[in-house]
Formats: C-alpha cells, structure tokens, sequence
C-alpha cells in the first residue's frame, strides 16, 4: 500500500510541474524541424543551406503543447456552452 501512495503522490506532482510548463511556456520547439522553421540540407558541394518550409510548424519553428491544446479546448466548450 504505502508503494501504491507514493506512485499517486509522484504521479499528482508530474502532472502539476507539467501544468506549471505549460502556462509558463505554452509553445515548444517542432520536432521535426527541430525549431529553425525549415529543413536544413546540403547542396552538391556540402554547404549547407536553408531547405523548405516546415509543414508542421508552417515556418515558426514552435508548436503548441499537449496540455495547453487541451487546456484551450476545455476552456472553448466551457464559454460557448455559457452564451
């Protein structure tokens, strides 16, 4: 039992701490362009040079965290649902 508290306990502290992460800093780089906002390449003599736009992040580099997209969709529902 007192195994099964603590996994409760360090589970109820993750999700706080990502709670903080997220309305401190709602935006994280893009995983697939790893923040630049394009695809970095070579060309034929190895230099390298900037590549296409990122379809993901469309060219900023940042996307929107999990918590913080759902946090917006509960807040939504909640103000069209009190009009």
């Amino acid at each position: 039992m007192p195994s099964l508290t603590a996994a409760i306990a360090l589970a109820v502290i993750a999700v706080l701490c990502y709670a903080a992460l997220c309305a401190a800093s709602p935006l994280g780089s893009c995983r697939k362009c790893g923040g630049f906002g394009f695809k970095v390449r070579q060309n034929r003599r190895g230099r390298i040079i900037r590549g296409r736009e990122c379809r993901r992040c469309h060219g900023y580099g940042q996307r929107i965290r999990v918590g913080r997209h759902l946090y917006n969709v509960a807040t939504r529902l909640h103000r069209e649902g009190t009009r």
